[in-house]
């Protein structure tokens, strides 16, 4: 299996608001950036379709180490909390899961690849992150218009 680096982070100016999400492939030396946005959207979508979508650019099964500044995401399958809710029909214990079509998309990505998540301080010293960051930031900006 090929072994891949990917880096994601989302912005949203208002929760709800105009968001944009961006996302770094890293394979050896090649790079590769993603973005995108919705007109009005919350965080956390944007947090879960940075990491949807690089993961949905790889062309076969993956190792993947996959970086992230939003405790939500990266805490959902350190946690099992994506396992609960998958066995509870994509619902909480205490009701309403919100995004669960995007938590699917995920759950499967993430069934496909072997994926090992790390969190990382948002806006701090890891260059990827921040990169992500301005991306997000970028195509925010850009939806907004």
């Amino acid at each position: 299996m090929k072994q891949v680096e990917i880096y994601t982070d989302g912005a949203c100016s208002g929760n709800p608001g105009p968001g944009g999400w961006g996302a770094i492939l890293k394979y050896g030396a090649a790079e590769k950036e993603l973005s995108g946005a919705e007109p009005m959207t919350t965080n956390n979508r944007m947090e879960l379709l940075g990491a949807i979508t690089a993961l949905e650019q790889l062309r076969e099964p993956c190792r993947v180490d996959l970086y992230t500044d939003s405790q939500y995401v990266c805490n959902a399958f350190l946690q099992g909390w994506v396992e609960d809710w998958r066995h509870r029909g994509w619902r909480r214990k205490t009701g309403e899961l919100k995004n669960p079509e995007l938590w699917q998309r995920l759950d499967g990505l993430c069934q496909t690849h072997a994926v090992t998540w790390h969190w990382v301080r948002g806006h701090a010293d890891n260059e990827y992150n921040n990169r992500c960051d301005a991306l997000a930031v970028a195509a925010r900006k850009a939806a907004a218009e």
